[in-house]
């Protein structure tokens, strides 16, 4: 199909339009809208209505004390809101080729690749392209996901759940995260052989937030074995918190084996002598499919590629 034959390029759609989606969506209120983009509050419902008779839905009800969108008024707003990230991701991208640099990336990772495979891929890029600007979130797979789909990261290396839109995304499977038990260095039950859960059910444990899938999954693992899950819990994520709190108490904590595997390296931390049977999900690279990757997120993705056949020993197809 030729380019022109576009919706949007026969309905002459305005990037002012997609602003005043957003501004709307922000504020509710024509008014407050049309000041927040300088114009008269007749051109911004000229605006409105104009492309409401291209798309023929009613994008917002018109309420007493301000306008709230409807299911095609939010589907709208989703996809204003991406276009207008990829058109400032554009501005930046041509800025940084102007100066000479390489563009820019953002990406996102969940804490265990984030420690094991982005370091790695991050140094390779940079050896590469000194110039190229990398900006790294480490957080939980949902928020990551969320970021992904706004246009505010590139590449994700995290997990996708059941309950996850999966219509636009990319899934490359990397590996799965195992887990293991870990105390502070000379915690006593270090020397013990042979442990078992019923060892240490009256231990204090440092687990996950309740509704995660690994601490239900942490909770089944007592439950499986006869017993009722540990009493004694505090639940944290918070890595920071997690390693002060084993250096000054004889809790436990559940972490990923690499996690674990790193702080013990350096003393922070022991892993425990304790099967888990407990595991994570797999986790994997993901991208949108509706959207082009930039050149600096391809050479990324090129050093994710390279360095998770290092790291996990998978090669994953060449884009």
């Amino acid at each position: 199909m030729s380019t022109y034959n576009h919706w949007f390029i026969r309905a002459r759609l305005k990037t002012r339009q997609l602003l005043l989606l957003v501004a709307l969506a922000e504020e509710g209120n024509i008014h407050r809208a049309a000041q927040m983009l300088s114009m008269t509050q007749p051109a911004a419902s000229k605006l409105l209505k104009d492309l409401e008779d291209v798309l023929e839905v009613q994008l917002f009800d018109r309420l007493p004390r301000g306008m709230r969108p409807t299911w095609y008024g939010e589907t709208m707003i989703r996809h204003a809101r991406m276009a207008l990230a990829n058109l400032n991701q554009a501005h930046d991208e041509i800025g940084a080729l102007k100066k000479g640099h390489y563009g820019q990336v953002g990406i996102g990772a969940i804490t265990s690749p984030g420690l094991s495979l982005l370091p790695a891929a991050v140094a390779l890029v940079k050896q590469e392209h000194p110039s190229l600007r990398i900006s790294l979130d480490i957080e939980t797979s949902p928020l990551l996901l969320e970021r992904l789909e706004q246009g505010k990261l590139d590449i994700v290396v995290g997990r996708v759940f059941a309950e996850h839109d999966k219509t636009n995304l990319r899934y490359e499977s990397l590996t799965e995260e195992l887990v293991c038990a870990v105390t502070r260095p000379g915690h006593p039950l270090l020397g013990t052989s042979g442990l078992t859960l019923r060892d240490v059910l009256s231990s204090g444990w440092i687990v996950p937030p309740a509704g995660s899938v690994l601490r239900h999954r942490f909770d089944v693992m007592f439950q499986q074995d006869g017993l009722a899950p540990p009493l004694n819990t505090v639940e944290s994520s918070a890595l920071l918190f997690i390693t002060r709190m084993l250096q000054q108490s004889d809790m436990i904590a559940v972490l990923g084996t690499d996690v674990a595997h790193y702080y013990a390296s350096h003393g922070i931390m022991a892993v425990l002598p304790l099967p888990l049977p407990c595991h994570m999900d797999a986790f994997g690279i993901i991208t949108r499919t509706d959207r082009l990757l930039s050149p600096a997120a391809k050479v990324m993705m090129k050093a994710l590629k390279q360095t998770s056949l290092v790291q996990y020993g998978r090669r994953l197809d060449a884009d």
